[in-house]
């Protein structure tokens, strides 16, 4: 129990301080000329070969479907102490605080519902997307990171699809990532007939950012995306005018264009104990925003002074998104 209470607490921290906008240390951008070498499964966060324990409590299928997951993590590297540009995967800290809390409170909702990867990767340091920053180093380190992914889903492709059905999802900075793998590799590409589904969670998209893959508005539609933002019923972040208002958000209880969702509708939250409470949350939408009420789950009385929710976008709808995916898997391999 202690370490699972550690464990959503620096999920917390990491995640949370995304919102922040205290100062950070900063260096010259350097590149770095040297791929990361994704033949080695060390440079998995999840493969077939390679699940960590962090997934254990998840109950797979018992005979998962013949679809592919890919994750995306969100940002890692948030220390203000920290210097560097972008994540260093070589350093344990850093691996060990990815599998803690992106992979066991986010990848999790998706494992075991087909064959999952998830690549480490060098992401870009959480100043990178600071207005002050962009020009300095942060751009650069975004793009660099992005090359990361970019070399491990060409991997994924080359080795391991073969043709295979294809659920992307991904958070925050690493929906930033997707949105591009998108782009480069789906859109009016003959790859786009493999998309399940794409579940871009914690980025505010909106409608231009595509030009031909969809944004779906019912649950059992397929070769589109979904999105939504988080926040507290009521609040709204201090960017909310530059960067959510307008922008497309999806409901992640009901997956269609209900305003709102009451706590019965609520299939289930993944909490730091391990276990997935039901009827915990109620929601409604606002432009370009989940407001979501403070979860009933035990000992939240440490959630009733948070506001934004950003960090726990996939925790709170875990169980919904899993349903939610089998039933896209289901229609999609239908069709096929």
């Amino acid at each position: 129990m202690k370490k699972d209470v550690k464990s959503i607490f620096i999920l917390i921290s990491i995640l949370f301080l995304q919102s922040c906008s205290k100062r950070y240390l900063s260096s010259v951008y350097k590149p770095i000329s040297n791929p990361l070498d994704y033949t080695d499964l060390g440079n998995w966060a999840v493969h077939p070969h390679n699940t960590p324990s962090q997934l254990d409590f998840v109950e797979t299928e018992i005979i998962p479907y013949d679809v592919d997951v890919f994750y995306i993590h969100p940002t890692i590297t948030t220390s203000r102490k920290n210097s560097a540009w972008n994540g260093d995967v070589n350093d344990d800290l850093y691996r060990q605080a990815t599998l803690n809390t992106a992979i066991k409170y986010q990848c999790s909702a998706w494992y075991g519902l087909g064959r999952t990867f998830a690549p480490f990767y060098r992401d870009a340091h959480i100043r990178s997307f600071q207005e002050q920053f962009k020009k300095v180093g942060g751009d650069d380190a975004l793009r660099f990171a992005y090359e990361d992914i970019k070399t491990a889903f060409k991997h994924y492709l080359k080795h391991e699809n073969n043709g295979r059905p294809i659920v992307l999802v991904s958070h925050s900075q690493g929906t930033l990532h997707a949105g591009q793998l998108l782009k480069d590799f789906f859109e009016n590409q003959p790859m786009q007939k493999q998309l399940v589904a794409a579940y871009l969670v914690g980025i505010a998209i909106k409608s231009e950012y595509f030009q031909n893959i969809p944004f779906m508005t019912s649950p059992a539609e397929t070769g589109g995306f979904v999105t939504w933002n988080t926040y507290k019923r009521n609040h709204l972040p201090d960017d909310y005018e530059q960067w959510y208002k307008g922008s497309l958000t999806t409901n992640p209880i009901t997956w269609d264009d209900q305003k709102s969702a009451d706590y019965e509708q609520h299939k289930g939250l993944a909490y730091y104990d391990g276990i997935i409470y039901p009827n915990s949350l109620s929601i409604e939408m606002t432009d370009g925003m989940v407001w979501a009420r403070t979860p009933k789950v035990p000992k939240r009385f440490w959630l009733s002074f948070v506001k934004d929710y950003h960090f726990a976008d996939i925790t709170i709808f875990w169980k919904d998104i899993r349903e939610n995916t089998r039933m896209r898997i289901k229609a999609f391999l239908a069709k096929s």
